[in-house]
């Protein structure tokens, strides 16, 4: 199987709670963690092929936020993180 950035993509928007590629793979028969590693190297996600997936889902309204977050941060400090804490 092969695995495209827009498959991840629909991955994120159905996921309301774990947006890990790990878990990812979990849920996809004969794909692993590694390969969907590989294959997403190769893909370009653009803040603009989310929004043009996601924008006819959205209400807009005054109490609405919406938030994108795509670091990955070294663990070591997150306590130099404002907001961020270690149990």
């Amino acid at each position: 199987m092969s695995f495209t950035g827009l498959d991840y993509c629909q991955s994120l928007l159905s996921s309301p709670i774990n947006y890990t590629v790990t878990n990812l793979a979990d849920h996809l028969e004969g794909v692993s963690h590694d390969q969907i590693n590989r294959d997403l190297r190769g893909e370009k996600l653009t803040p603009r092929l989310l929004w043009d997936n996601v924008k006819a889902l959205l209400q807009a309204s005054q109490n609405t936020y919406l938030l994108f977050d795509d670091p990955v941060l070294d663990k070591r400090y997150p306590t130099s993180i404002e907001l961020a804490r270690t149990n």
